[in-house]
C-alpha cells in the first residue's frame, strides 16, 4: 500500500502524508515575583524561585520569545532594550532580567561573541535577539513611516500592537 493510500483516522479525507509539518518553536520562560519583596536575591541558583511560566508557540523563535516575555510579566511588551542596565556583572550572573540586560548590550552595539562569553548564551539565540532589538531601535526612530512591509516584520518577531504603538508612539 502507498503512503498515499493511508488515510488520516481523524478526517478519514486527507491522505497520512498531507499531516501538518512540525515547524513550529515553543518557548517556555518562568515566572519571576522577585519584585515584590525588598530582600530577596534576584539571581537565579539552583534553588527553584518562580511562582510559574509563561509559553508561547509560533513559527519563529522571536516570536515566542516575546509572546512568552510577556506571558511571563518581566516586560508587558517584550523585549525591549534601555530597561534593564547592561553591565558585565548582569550578563555574567544569571537573574530573571537578564534577557533584558542582553538586550540593552546589543542596543549599545556589545558585540554577540561579548555578550556571549559573558553570559555563556549561545551566539544563534543572541542574533535572534538582536533582530529584535534592531527592530525595535528602527521601529523607534522619529522619522519611520509605518509601512505594511515593516508592519508585517514587526509582527512576524512578535511585536504586539500595544508595543509597535510604543515604538512609533
Amino acid at each position: 500500500m502507498a503512503l498515499d493510500e493511508l488515510k488520516n483516522n481523524m478526517t478519514g479525507d486527507t491522505s497520512a502524508c498531507f499531516e501538518p509539518s512540525l515547524d513550529y518553536c515553543v518557548v517556555k520562560v518562568p515566572r519571576w515575583d522577585l519584585g515584590k519583596f525588598e530582600l530577596v536575591d534576584t539571581h537565579i541558583g539552583s534553588a527553584m524561585k518562580s511562582v510559574g511560566e509563561g509559553m508561547a508557540i509560533s513559527r519563529s523563535f522571536e516570536e515566542a520569545l516575546q509572546s512568552a516575555i510577556r506571558m511571563s510579566g518581566i516586560d508587558e511588551f517584550g523585549i525591549r532594550p534601555f530597561v534593564v542596565e547592561c553591565s558585565d556583572d548582569a550578563l555574567s550572573n544569571p537573574t530573571y532580567q537578564r534577557v533584558l540586560a542582553v538586550a540593552t548590550g546589543l542596543a549599545q552595539q556589545r558585540s554577540i561573541e561579548n555578550i556571549s562569553s559573558l553570559s555563556g548564551i549561545d551566539p544563534w539565540f543572541l542574533h535572534a535577539i538582536k533582530r529584535i532589538v534592531d527592530l525595535f531601535l528602527e521601529l523607534s526612530t522619529a522619522s519611520i513611516v509605518l509601512t505594511e512591509q515593516l508592519l508585517v516584520k514587526a509582527k512576524r518577531l512578535g511585536f504586539s500592537d500595544k508595543y509597535i504603538g510604543l515604538c512609533v508612539k
